[in-house]
């Protein structure tokens, strides 16, 4: 049984460097490839918060308690990127 186990370490031990600097690189690269999406998906969703206009709403109000008048539901919000009620502020001293 032993010369059988021994047979087989002894087999296996020529491929183990080949196999354990395939296995290395591989998972290099799969964690550069998931560092890569993540970043790639953060700077999309940057992208579509930036085109929210509450801030320069004339019914925004910069309060946390109720951040729209019109609709603070979706004020500051995805759904706020199309708002019918967005008016632009005129003179930003008054608001």
């Amino acid at each position: 049984m032993f010369k059988l186990i021994y047979f087989l370490i002894h087999g296996i031990q020529p491929l183990l460097v080949p196999i354990c600097f395939v296995v290395a690189w591989t998972v290099i690269i799969l964690v550069v490839l998931s560092i890569w999406a993540a970043a790639r998906d953060s700077v999309t969703t940057a992208k579509q918060m930036h085109q929210i206009p509450c801030t320069g709403c004339q019914y925004f109000t910069d309060n946390y308690r109720l951040k729209c008048t019109v609709r603070p539901s979706i004020a500051n919000t995805e759904e706020a990127i199309n708002c019918s009620d967005y008016q632009p502020k005129t003179n930003p001293y008054l608001y």
